[in-house]
């Protein structure tokens, strides 16, 4: 039960990077720099070098996710990169901007919906990452 639970978790969270990958990198570029500079978290040269590199470091995890090569570090990674998300998404939310979250390219605006979805993913990649912690796949 507890490798098909890892299985799942992992084609799962893979799907969720390899998807958001996929939209953001068939637009161009810059329109995912806008949506990070949204945030006012980063600086100019910071939102750029974001914007080119994340889908491909997102696209690279969720390859190694469905591979299942490297899994624990893989899930420490999601958990990682998905805790993030989320906490500025959460910062975002409370300080009342209505901006796109950036997470499945242009048009998904923050709300609580789109909280609870990345929360729950933040959650899938917490528990890969203590199911992996002994479990190879």
């Amino acid at each position: 039960m507890r490798r098909a639970v890892i299985i799942f978790l992992r084609v799962a969270l893979a799907a969720v990077f390899l998807y958001a990958a996929y939209l953001k990198l068939r637009e161009p570029w810059l329109v995912f720099a806008i949506a990070i500079d949204a945030y006012g978290i980063l600086p100019e040269p910071a939102v750029l070098a974001t914007a080119r590199t994340l889908p491909w470091c997102e696209l690279a995890l969720g390859v190694v996710l469905l591979s299942g090569f490297g899994l624990r570090y893989a899930a420490i990674a999601a958990t990682a990169l998905l805790g993030t998300f989320f906490t500025v998404m959460v910062i975002a939310y409370s300080k009342g901007l209505a901006i796109d979250c950036g997470c499945f390219g242009p048009g998904d605006v923050i709300s609580l919906k789109t909280l609870a979805r990345d929360a729950t993913l933040v959650a899938a990649a917490v528990g890969l990452a203590i199911l992996s912690r002994r479990q190879r796949t």
